[in-house]
């Protein structure tokens, strides 16, 4: 069933092509949330042939609008939507109607709008002091049209940061941090996690220090609070975490892939992060609380961990949707030998609640039963449509062709939504506003 046939192999001759053409604050600090309650929006859905995506993988990827993924229909790529792996890439920031992204050239950031199932250029901005490349940078937004980029530069020794006026895509100013690498270490992170706290503007920049390359590098086992005057971009503190925790979830994408960070109505904030232990790696959901500086000591939103927390989104009233990676389930490798399924393409990972005013998880369940363990690590995979009060997810399991599940937040009930055609794998949900025109 998940075997690539002579139907995919034809499918890039048919898909639709990639076009280019040109063509009051509120609050900014939750990114799972890209439109405003009652205005109109659509779903963009990005679907990968042959195997799952991510990790800036060579595949065919497609995105297609839908008005709704709700009803009997089954999803269908042929012919329909465009391939956005070549120029571009799902790694984006989407904020109302448009995604801002640094293309695969390396030299500008755009703004675009995915129109008739075709990505139209609006504006772009080429890079002028500082330089980023595609996929590994990180971001928040300072107000409605502040937006601020920040990343390790290219020998990654410092981290450099850039500040747009999204209206226009201009740059408002840029600079370089003054945070260097720690003695004994080599490199500091590719992207780190930035968030912004609006209560005292201040952006909190996570990193670590790190020494070798690729997978097989190692990190100094606890990271740091670099905390910023948004105002001015002047590092006020660099705190190192005193609360043992290895590593930031999706620290190598800044969440352009994956939501890691929220803030609750009291104005805590949160981060996904984890340990390496020797049960694999272990999630931890953690906390800064209002007016602090630094992680609360001994704080674990994360309840009985079994692998590693991915994604987190923030539904209100202490309500908290999550995706993760059971380091318990195994498979057999390709040699025979029973092996931890945590790859990118292993049936490990599910979708629970936690609620963190009673600290318990519950696993998604349809019609009394726990959903199977889905493929696919990376990329947000759930959209919370805060006007219907749902959350809408997607699955890759074993035995079935993927799907969509709509959770009702009010209900606790899970209801399911279409099926998305034989040999595509399920990669990500946006909600995106209606454009007006």
């Amino acid at each position: 069933m998940k075997k690539l046939n002579f139907y995919f192999l034809a499918l890039l001759a048919m898909v639709s092509a990639l076009s280019f053409t040109a063509c009051s604050d509120d609050d900014p600090v939750t990114p799972s949330n890209p439109v405003d309650e009652v205005t109109p929006y659509h779903f963009d859905l990005v679907v990968t042939v042959g195997k799952q995506g991510g990790m800036g993988r060579d595949v065919v990827t497609i995105m297609q609008s839908l008005p709704s993924l709700m009803g009997s229909n089954v999803i269908d790529f042929k012919g329909i939507g465009a391939e956005i792996n070549a120029d571009y890439s799902m790694e984006a920031i989407v904020k109302g109607k448009y995604y801002y992204q640094i293309p695969v050239s390396a030299d500008r950031f755009v703004k675009m709008q995915f129109v008739n199932n075709q990505m139209q250029v609006v504006q772009s901005q080429p890079f002028v002091q500082n330089t980023y490349i595609c996929r590994q940078y990180c971001y928040a937004w300072t107000a409605e049209n502040n937006l601020v980029i920040m990343a390790a530069n290219g020998d990654k020794t410092a981290i450099q940061w850039t500040k747009l006026n999204t209206d226009d895509m201009s740059i408002i100013a840029e600079g370089t941090l003054p945070i260097k690498v720690a003695e004994g270490w080599e490199t500091l992170t590719t992207s780190g996690i930035l968030a912004y706290r609006q209560n005292d503007n201040k952006l909190f920049y996570f990193y670590f220090n790190k020494k070798g390359k690729g997978r097989s590098a190692s990190s100094e086992g606890q990271f740091h609070v670099a905390v910023i005057n948004a105002a001015t971009m002047a590092l006020e503190q660099d705190n190192i975490n005193t609360d043992k925790v290895d590593e930031m979830a999706g620290s190598a994408y800044g969440e352009l892939l994956q939501s890691t960070t929220f803030f609750d109505e009291e104005g805590n904030l949160y981060l996904a992060a984890f340990n390496d232990t020797d049960n694999g790696e272990m999630g931890r959901l953690m906390r800064i609380k209002k007016g602090e500086f630094n992680f609360e000591a001994g704080y674990n939103g994360f309840p009985n961990p079994d692998g590693k927390l991915l994604t987190v989104q923030y539904l209100g009233n202490g309500k908290v949707f999550t995706y993760s990676r059971n380091d318990a389930v195994t498979e057999v490798d390709a040699k025979g030998k029973t092996v931890a399924a945590t790859s990118i393409d292993s049936y490990s990972h599910y979708y629970s609640i936690i609620d963190l005013k009673t600290g318990t998880r519950t696993r998604m369940s349809f019609n009394g039963k726990e959903i199977d363990y889905s493929s696919g690590r990376f990329s947000q995979r759930s959209a919370f449509a805060r006007s219907e009060n749902k959350v809408y997810f997607g699955v890759n399991t074993l035995n079935a062709q993927p799907c969509i599940y709509v959770y009702d937040v009010k209900t606790g009930e899970v209801a399911k939504g279409m099926d998305i055609a034989e040999g595509y794998y399920f990669e990500q949900i946006r909600i995106v506003e209606e454009d007006k025109r």
